[in-house]
């Protein structure tokens, strides 16, 4: 007995290592699952050479590895693990060694869902949120919208990179329109400025830029940064001085 016991002590404890090194990875991702779905899909991921494709993969895969991404009254897809990982990893891959700090969970429901998360009723207008209080570290993002945003590329939406970008609005300390953690400090009050003129322009009906835009700094951040990763030769083209910031910000080119 004085033998067994020691030898059942041992196990238990490699046991519960066994089990807390387990739980640390929330899904373990499928990298042909990935590779196929990326390619075919997302845009972004198909025009990188074969490095940075590898480097991307590679990056989506530590997300899925980390962030639980939970089906709420839907069933979650591979194509929803991957589009929401891909978000996560669009607007940051040039900044290398790029760790969000601030998302344990995507929440997805199957539409559109109001303030009070109800996928019934009126004002089901959501299409995604970054949460906060309660819903701290969460995201939630509807599962139809989610896919939309990769599936249709005629238009400059994408609700996953939307809400990404607020994320790494958030990660300064607030969500206020600034990346700081992406701009450099002397060009704030310049990126203010043409947020001011451009939100003026959508207000005036003299930009296409979508109207979600105008309604707060934080959101003009989020739309422009949609609107630049799904067609960014015609951003450019209408309006190259805020193409350029936001190359720099998410490229860290100089103008």
């Amino acid at each position: 007995m004085q033998v067994i016991f020691p030898i059942l002590l041992i196990i238990f404890f490699v046991g519960i290592i066994f089990l807390l090194r387990k739980k640390k990875i929330i899904f373990q991702p499928d990298v042909s699952v990935e590779k196929k779905l990326l390619q075919h899909y997302v845009p972004f991921y198909q025009k990188l050479n074969e490095a940075d494709k590898a480097e991307f993969l590679a990056q989506v895969q530590l997300f899925l590895s980390k962030v639980r991404i939970t089906g709420i009254d839907t069933l979650v897809e591979d194509i929803d693990r991957v589009f929401v990982a891909a978000g996560s990893v669009i607007p940051v891959f040039a900044h290398k060694n790029w760790e969000y700090s601030n998302i344990e969970e995507v929440l997805i429901y199957p539409g559109s869902f109001n303030n009070n998360f109800q996928l019934t009723g009126e004002e089901r207008n959501i299409l995604g949120m970054v949460g906060d209080g309660a819903l701290q570290n969460q995201m939630i993002l509807s599962q139809q919208d989610l896919r939309n945003g990769f599936l249709h590329d005629y238009n400059a939406l994408n609700t996953v990179i939307h809400e990404f970008v607020h994320l790494i609005d958030k990660m300064d300390g607030a969500i206020d329109g600034i990346p700081e953690l992406l701009l450099p400090q002397k060009l704030i009050k310049f990126w203010m400025q043409i947020m001011e003129e451009e939100t003026e322009a959508i207000k005036q009906g003299h930009s296409e830029i979508n109207p979600y835009g105008a309604t707060k700094k934080a959101e003009f951040l989020a739309v422009v940064s949609e609107y630049y990763f799904k067609l960014p030769e015609l951003l450019q083209l209408n309006h190259p001085e805020l193409f350029s910031y936001l190359d720099l910000m998410f490229k860290g080119k100089k103008e």
